[in-house]
């Protein structure tokens, strides 16, 4: 339905329902008590409505006011218009309050296969009454044009009117297979990578250049090259399993290959910066009770501190073990 403007001879809605109550009480004094305000207001709200319909609405005596005929044919069409108005507002509250429903979300291919999947499995089993629409794209989707309730975004988020809450941090880290180190070497520092193969992903803005941290020294920035990219981040680890080159890959796409031993991590001593996993909303969206309880659960589910972390986060302290027992050896 197309809402058009209203024209200045449009009736008010207070004025209707002044009307409407003296037409229920039988008067305006007791109409103005009901509404809150005083008789002449009353009065002067119905005076206005008839004066913009160009009609006399009611009989006006001693005793109160009477509906005419046409007054009440417009009451009682005005009774069902109250009524589906009153559904309406009953439809929002219980939107607001009840955990049932649709919702279209969206999210990368990646963390939707691994993560976000097996948790909206579990909140489903929780809240029967949901309906999903799960949309996984390796692209930023527009929610208004798309017409998606909600996304799972990683990075940095841009200023925009949309609501955003994050839900745990997302961290990355350099790696690479046991074959491609036993054959390249193994870098230790960024500068390093001059002379490996790196594996690209197209959808960041960590392209040509990378940038580390480290606790005790100026940060760097290397330019790398490479003869393989992609925009999915599981093709990445795939081809950094079969011994391709160094990709950067966030903890949660790498852990489990880190946790078998088909890829390890490089750079140890190095971080790279470090971003959010957020939910995005639109304003209007985030006050159902649906949304807000999805993005409760999954804030649960994967923060404060994800889950998918301690597999590097024990390999780094593991390879720092064998590189103190290496010194102590040599």
């Amino acid at each position: 339905m197309v809402l058009q403007k209203m024209e200045p001879t449009a009736v008010a809605f207070v004025d209707v329902q002044a009307f409407a109550m003296v037409v229920e009480t039988g008067g305006f004094a007791r109409a103005g008590e009901r509404l809150g305000v005083s008789k002449s207001i009353v009065s002067r709200r119905v005076a206005n409505l008839e004066r913009r319909l160009g009609a006399r609405l009611l009989v006006r005596s001693a005793r109160g006011a009477t509906p005419t005929d046409i007054g009440s044919d417009y009451h009682r069409r005005l009774s069902t218009i109250f009524a589906e108005l009153e559904t309406a507002h009953e439809a929002v509250a219980q939107a607001t309050s009840e955990i049932a429903g649709s919702i279209r979300l969206t999210a990368s291919i990646s963390f939707g296969v691994e993560y976000l999947a097996p948790a909206l499995a579990d909140f489903v089993k929780l809240h029967p009454r949901i309906e999903l629409d799960l949309v996984l794209e390796d692209r930023t989707v527009d929610l208004i044009a798309e017409q998606f309730d909600l996304a799972l975004r990683i990075g940095k988020l841009p200023d925009s009117s949309l609501i955003a809450r994050k839900l745990a941090p997302v961290r990355s880290v350099a790696v690479a297979s046991p074959s491609y180190v036993a054959a390249r070497g193994r870098p230790t520092h960024p500068h390093d990578l001059a002379g490996h193969e790196v594996l690209f992903y197209t959808n960041a803005a960590l392209t040509a250049e990378w940038r580390f941290r480290h606790s005790n020294a100026p940060g760097v920035r290397v330019g790398v090259t490479g003869k393989i990219r992609s925009n999915n981040g599981e093709a990445l680890r795939e081809m950094a399993r079969a011994g391709l080159g160094i990709a950067v890959l966030p903890t949660f796409a790498a852990s489990e290959a880190i946790g078998d031993g088909s890829l390890v991590v490089v750079l140890e001593d190095w971080s790279l910066a470090e971003v959010g996993l957020y939910a995005v909303m639109l304003p209007g969206r985030a006050t159902t009770a649906r949304i807000r309880a999805l993005v409760d659960f999954l804030a649960a589910r994967f923060g404060p501190e994800p889950a998918w972390d301690p597999c590097w986060i024990a390999a780094r302290k593991a390879d720092a073990a064998d590189a103190i027992t290496r010194e102590a050896a040599e």
